[in-house]
């Protein structure tokens, strides 16, 4: 049997399904083994989505926290700054009217 790269898997469910194998004097009852077959090719199928999904997420996330540092990096504008103004100015009018007490 030839094996093939999928990525982590080494069978794709058509591979699964199309699967033939050799029978005996006494080979297994081949309606058994196709029903089995079918159960392992649904949990395949869901499994590959899965971890498709999940890779996508991950991708997503990554983007995300690529996004956000990027934005920690931008010097402070909107809401951030008028903040920062404010307590600027507060502490400059502190300054002024208590002059000398605040020192003391």
């Amino acid at each position: 049997m030839e094996q093939k790269d999928h990525g982590l898997t080494q069978l794709t469910a058509k591979e699964i399904l199309e699967r033939e194998f050799k029978t005996g004097l006494r080979g297994y009852q081949s309606e058994e083994v196709d029903q089995f077959l079918d159960v392992i090719i649904k949990d395949y199928e869901a499994m590959t989505n899965e971890i498709e999904r999940l890779r996508q997420e991950n991708e997503r996330l990554k983007q995300d926290i690529s996004q956000q540092k990027s934005e920690q990096r931008r010097p402070m504008t909107g809401q951030g700054q008028t903040n920062y103004d404010i307590l600027k100015r507060l502490s400059n009018l502190e300054k002024h009217v208590f002059g000398s007490r605040l020192s003391e």
